[in-house]
């Protein structure tokens, strides 16, 4: 989907999190055309993030943000191939990252905003590469100026209690801290 509305992203967005695949429901793509959305293609409801970029891009757009799943990286460098022979300048978040591959990494480490997910691989080869780090449980990664620029004005229209320091170096962990797993049956040793 592609927008100018902010609410419209952010209601799919706090809803459709790890979504990979969607079929077309039309009362939906109405409800979206209905508040300024663009449904990428009707007929089928794909979701391909580097031909948003490109069809934002068509539209007219020239400052474009993107959410890219991990499992999904490759997109990453696609985008920022596109952004480098375009005038575009896109902010990608990526998403999802629970079980990124080691090879998802170099893909990842082009994006602006990474989230680690349950992801110790992304902790420990992503978090160092960061510029600033937001949470310590499920830490979200600024990898760059733009990045970390966005992370402080979100947290400047912030209302919470907050508390800033420096690091010498991240991922910044705390003592219990961090994803766990819940007692399950399927957790317990046999």
């Amino acid at each position: 989907m592609i927008t100018p509305n902010s609410q419209l992203v952010q209601a799919i967005g706090a809803r459709l999190t790890g979504i990979i695949r969607t079929s077309p429901i039309h009362e939906t793509i109405e409800r979206i055309k209905a508040a300024k959305g663009t449904v990428l293609e009707e007929a089928t409801a794909r979701i391909d993030q580097a031909e948003g970029v490109r069809r934002a891009h068509a539209l007219g757009f020239h400052h474009i943000a993107v959410s890219v799943a991990g499992f999904q990286s490759k997109t990453i460098s696609g985008i920022r191939k596109l952004e480098g022979s375009t005038k575009l300048d896109v902010l990608i978040f990526c998403v999802c990252n629970t079980r990124v591959s080691k090879e998802d990494l170099k893909h990842i480490a082009m994006a602006d905003v990474a989230c680690a997910s349950a992801s110790k691989l992304l902790r420990a080869e992503i978090g160092k590469k960061a510029m600033f780090q937001l949470g310590v449980t499920i830490p979200v990664y600024a990898l760059t100026e733009k990045g970390k620029r966005l992370v402080l004005a979100y947290l400047a229209e912030s209302a919470e209690i907050l508390v800033a320091s420096r690091t010498s170096r991240l991922p910044y962990e705390a003592d219990e801290k961090g994803p766990r797993l819940k007692d399950h049956p399927c957790h317990q040793k046999p």
